[in-house]
């Protein structure tokens, strides 16, 4: 257990070598890996994250609806959905999602290439895995996030917005007036702080991961399972810190 943790903070202390370092050294990021890292990684899991964002408000709308309207304080919907979503909900279930759709490939991916000696393969040919595999990936993952983020917030406020406009017969000026209410620029900045927390921890787990997969196309299966399973529990623990350091 204490290897691994000694092995995984090297290993981001190499990422951060290789973000603010090496460029100061004329080593600088290869931008046409990144952006195809970000069209994998983010704009790949745009369907998946609309459909469960939307489905979330759409659950938010009729739950809290059931529970306000026998208080008759229906006024008070759009700011629960509103609020939900930003602070807490959209980016822990946008990090579920990539764990579960980027994450896991991100693992397999390397974990493959690792086993099958591409890597090493690319330090024989004087490329640095780490500058060429995983930068990318880094940065995809921590630039993808808070935009998938902020997306399934929109997406979810529309589907708390249908069931607040048809079976709750709810004007649209109504519900946004009184979702934007609730919501602060404090609200938003801890949103995107969580997003980008979640990223780092996805990526660098799942990188680590599978750059130390060991026992052929096995250990690839074991490596990946285990990674979705660690990026969760870090993910959801970083959650509960954070909503603490901002709560108190």
């Amino acid at each position: 257990m204490m290897e691994s943790f000694r092995t995984y903070f090297a290993h981001c202390g190499s990422v951060f070598y290789w973000l603010v370092i090496a460029p100061l050294r004329g080593r600088h990021y290869r931008l046409p890996l990144v952006f195809a890292q970000i069209v994998r990684i983010g704009v790949n899991a745009v369907p998946m994250t609309a459909l469960t964002t939307m489905t979330i408000g759409v659950v938010l709308a009729m739950q809290s609806a059931v529970q306000l309207m026998k208080m008759g304080a229906e006024s008070f919907i759009p700011g629960l959905i509103s609020s939900s979503l930003v602070k807490e909900l959209a980016p822990l279930v946008t990090a579920i999602i990539v764990i579960g759709r980027s994450g896991s490939a991100v693992t397999a991916e390397l974990g493959t290439m690792k086993v099958s000696e591409e890597i090493d393969a690319l330090e024989v040919m004087a490329i640095d895995p780490m500058s060429y595999l995983i930068i990318p990936r880094f940065l995809a993952m921590v630039v993808m996030m808070p935009v998938l983020t902020v997306f399934g917030v929109y997406v979810g406020l529309f589907g708390g917005w249908l069931i607040s406009y048809f079976p709750l017969n709810m004007s649209t000026p109504y519900f946004v007036s009184h979702a934007l209410e609730m919501i602060e620029v404090r609200d938003i900045g801890i949103g995107l702080i969580k997003s980008v927390v979640f990223g780092v921890l996805v990526v660098t787990i799942a990188c680590h991961t599978g750059l130390n997969v060991r026992g052929g196309a096995e250990g690839v299966g074991l490596a990946t399972t285990r990674s979705v399973v660690v990026s969760l529990l870090a993910v959801f623990v970083a959650n509960a810190v954070l909503t603490a350091l901002f709560f108190f």
